[in-house]
């Protein structure tokens, strides 16, 4: 199978020598996902070298199912590699991940913002201090099992989506700078679906074949972030007033911490003529507002941290009509975005979208094609 879609040269991950020649390091989560990748590039004789990173306590891990880089996945790793015997080597990043990801989760959930540390984490550890050890070992390039594409283009290597939409993972991985993208390759973009990865996994003899997909955020065990958050930083969930937007008391909550824009449920205020949804969160004054579904609407949006993988400079143009995703499990929406600055921009929505919130991503997309150009954070209007 094909591995890379630039696989026009020499071998199959686009360099002009022998596999055996070429040293890949598979970053390897203990999924089927990357199993696959590194099995598949063994199996082609790559030079392979797994490299798993140790993000959190394994004691606290081994109990927790349905996350991912916990201590049974770090074995599930490791076997894999003895199986293919290729080299294999856990890194300790608890630091890093901590005050990289972890920190920066608390702060921006107790700021009011709904942060998506998976994105981080991809920026700031997997695709910044992985990488760097992987030029440390002398690896011609890293390989992940995302299910995403990187295509070559006029300009360089080009980011797109997946083949399979319902697996495509460009949301989380926009802030891919195209340096890196030079680096990385993504064998798994191209199959259609998630069948293919396992059954790929079978016919390699992998234990991890059938083996569940990560569902919750590694160091969120199923989805409590207020429980989370309230162990980072004890005290934050103080109690406080909902209101309605023009002030009235309505009822009191158990702490800012606990809700998020959009939310209808769990608020404690029924009897109401219309149902009422949290429309803004005042973490100085500790107060949910909340108000009908059409105050979640939102049609103007700004963007900040914009990472561009355009051809021309971002702020080249007064405006860009393109596609955009706020919300990894939304499609995306064609929108224009007009730059207020190099990395800036005020992100126009053709039609409104509802629950906006600021901590999320707002992925840029061509309006034809599967190619992604980047995309920044949302900001509070």
């Amino acid at each position: 199978m094909p591995l890379d879609d630039n696989a026009n040269t020499l071998n199959s991950l686009g360099f002009p020598k022998p596999p055996a020649e070429t040293r890949v390091v598979v970053a390897m989560s203990g999924g089927v996902d990357s199993s696959v990748v590194a099995a598949e590039l063994a199996r082609e004789g790559y030079d392979v070298v797994g490299v798993t990173l140790q993000l959190y306590d394994h004691g606290a891990a081994l109990a927790k199912k349905g996350a991912c880089c916990a201590g049974r996945d770090i074995h599930d790793a490791r076997r894999v590699a003895e199986q293919l015997n290729f080299p294999h080597y856990v890194l300790d990043y608890e630091n890093v991940f901590r005050d990289s990801v972890i920190e920066e989760f608390a702060d921006s959930y107790l700021s009011g913002a709904t942060p998506v540390p998976c994105i981080r984490c991809n920026e700031k550890v997997k695709f910044r201090d992985l990488m760097e050890t992987a030029r440390d070992l002398g690896a011609d390039c890293m390989a992940t099992g995302h299910y995403i594409r990187r295509l070559a283009g006029p300009r360089g290597a080009e980011l797109h989506m997946a083949a399979d939409p319902a697996r495509d993972q460009s949301y989380f991985l926009f802030s891919t700078t195209r340096e890196q993208l030079e680096y990385l390759r993504f064998p798994l973009g191209h199959l259609k679906s998630k069948a293919e990865t396992r059954a790929l996994a079978a016919k390699h003899g992998l234990e991890v074949a059938d083996k569940p997909d990560s569902q919750d955020i590694c160091f969120v065990p199923e989805g409590n972030y207020a429980a989370v958050i309230e162990k980072l930083r004890p005290g934050a969930a103080e109690p406080g007033e909902i209101v309605d937007v023009e002030g009235r008391v309505l009822g009191r909550h158990r702490g800012v911490i606990h809700y998020t824009i959009g939310q209808r449920r769990g608020l404690g205020i029924g009897g109401l003529a219309e149902p009422l949804y949290v429309v803004k969160l005042d973490v100085e004054a500790r107060r949910v507002i909340v108000g009908p579904k059409e105050m979640l609407a939102t049609r103007i949006i700004p963007v900040d941290e914009i990472n561009w993988l355009g051809d021309e400079p971002f702020d080249s143009r007064p405006a860009w009509e393109m596609a955009v995703k706020v919300r990894s499990t939304r499609p995306p929406r064609e929108a224009v975005i007009r730059p207020t600055g190099p990395n800036s921009a005020e992100v126009e929505l053709l039609v409104a979208e509802e629950g906006v919130s600021p901590g999320q991503a707002c992925v840029f997309y061509a309006t034809e094609g599967s190619r992604v150009f980047g995309g920044g954070w949302i900001g509070k209007r």
